[in-house]
């Protein structure tokens, strides 16, 4: 064996997030669906002693840990959980493109930083398939390329990063700001970053998980072109985003089909425009049932008519999800100012209501959700925080020429 093997089954959420943590971690393991799998199934009651409880992880070296935390996970795997020291210039909350590339700027500012990441370095863009759209990069590369880069230009500069660390609250104390993490950890900093991203929502049905990436997608804008010329691709979804979507991808397959759990909910100049169009076709009041794998890939979509209760099947080599979006700022609220769907509210400055806080990418309100644009975010973000150290006299201004 040489490398990790994950041993459970699709219907368990504990087999589901070890395989997410991995993912992320972009940690190649072996998965064993021991439902499927008799032999996999008797050696995990051979380990056991008769018992069956999964996630079973077997590690190269032969250790095994049982349903293990991903807590557990990170500390078996290596991973730095606990910074150096215990204040900083700078706390950037999120390790993905803006916090990174923020990250990178404050270092060659002589600006201390800590990066604090609850998943993998990288963030969502780390787990992405193929980025085709970053300048400079005219022949595309994988997300894992690209945060690979990211990190090893921070890591050039000595930032600290943990990964697999997440933080449990934000609060100022005496014009600085006090960052605690789920672990009891606690780091105080002159100022602070939140580029914590946002995440869509899944589908939650059982063959998504191993699928994403390999044809189950949650944006068209950045996938779809690599199905270029596809017979048919499939939305899921009835709103604004997931009808948007399909007028693009349209554009790029042959056909599109809507899969929608009721009616459609967008706006009423986008649902004629899907309704006309001779190479859409819409089902409503239809429950997605699963995605089903062929070759390692998306195959098929299932879905059920909830009314007749007819078996849809259809054929396609991507899907893409849009059933919403939630910004990852639930131990923020009440805390600071966010909008009605909990995304941060900043001024032009990318200052929070919160003195010493910002924000920046995904997480913040107007954000446009594509890495370039975070990249952006995060530099800018960095260089207002640059100003709001000079003006507390922390760090010293840059000589006038």
């Amino acid at each position: 064996m040489d490398r990790i093997t994950v041993y459970g089954a699709p219907w368990c959420p504990d087999c589901r997030r070890s395989k997410g943590f991995l993912n992320e971690q972009r940690i190649d393991y072996a998965w064993v669906d021991i439902d499927q799998d008799a032999e996999g199934r008797a050696y995990v009651e051979r380990l056991q002693g008769g018992g069956r409880t999964i996630p079973t992880i077997v590690f190269p070296d032969g250790s095994v840990l049982l349903e293990p935390s991903n807590t557990e996970l990170a500390a078996k795997l290596g991973l730095q959980l606990k910074a150096t020291r215990s204040a900083y210039d700078l706390a950037i909350v999120g390790g993905g493109p803006a916090g990174l590339a923020a990250a990178i700027y404050a270092a060659r500012e002589g600006i201390s930083a800590l990066v604090i990441e609850r998943g993998g370095l990288g963030g969502q863009a780390g787990t992405t398939e193929r980025i085709d759209n970053y300048p400079g990069f005219p022949e595309g590369l994988t997300g894992a390329e690209l945060a690979d880069r990211l990190i090893a230009h921070a890591r050039r500069y000595e930032v600290e990063l943990l990964p697999a660390v997440e933080v449990a609250g934000v609060a100022t104390e005496l014009g600085r700001i006090a960052v605690t993490t789920s672990t009891g950890d606690r780091y105080i900093a002159e100022a602070a970053l939140l580029a914590t991203g946002s995440r869509y929502r899944r589908a939650g049905v059982p063959g998504e998980e191993g699928l994403i990436g390999l044809g189950v997608h949650y944006c068209a804008t950045c996938d779809g072109p690599f199905y270029r010329g596809a017979r048919d691709l499939v939305v899921i979804g009835g709103g604004n985003s997931a009808l948007e979507e399909a007028l693009f991808l349209v554009g790029i397959g042959e056909h599109v089909t809507i899969l929608a759990r009721s009616g459609l909910s967008a706006s009423r100049l986008i649902v004629d425009k899907v309704m006309g169009h001779p190479r859409i076709t819409v089902h409503t009041g239809t429950d997605l049932v699963d995605f089903e794998a062929q070759d390692g890939r998306l195959g098929a979509v299932l879905a059920r008519v909830r009314e007749t209760g007819e078996e849809l099947r259809i054929p396609a080599p991507a899907a893409f999800v849009f059933v919403g979006l939630d910004p990852n700022t639930a131990f923020l609220r009440g805390v600071i100012d966010l909008d009605e769907r909990g995304f941060i509210v900043t001024d032009d400055r990318f200052a929070t209501s919160m003195p010493g806080l910002f924000a920046a990418g995904d997480v913040r309100r107007g954000a446009t959700r594509q890495v370039g644009s975070a990249v952006g975010e995060g530099i800018a973000a960095l260089l207002a925080i640059r100003h709001h150290l000079e003006s507390r006299r922390l760090i010293a201004e840059p000589p006038t020429e």
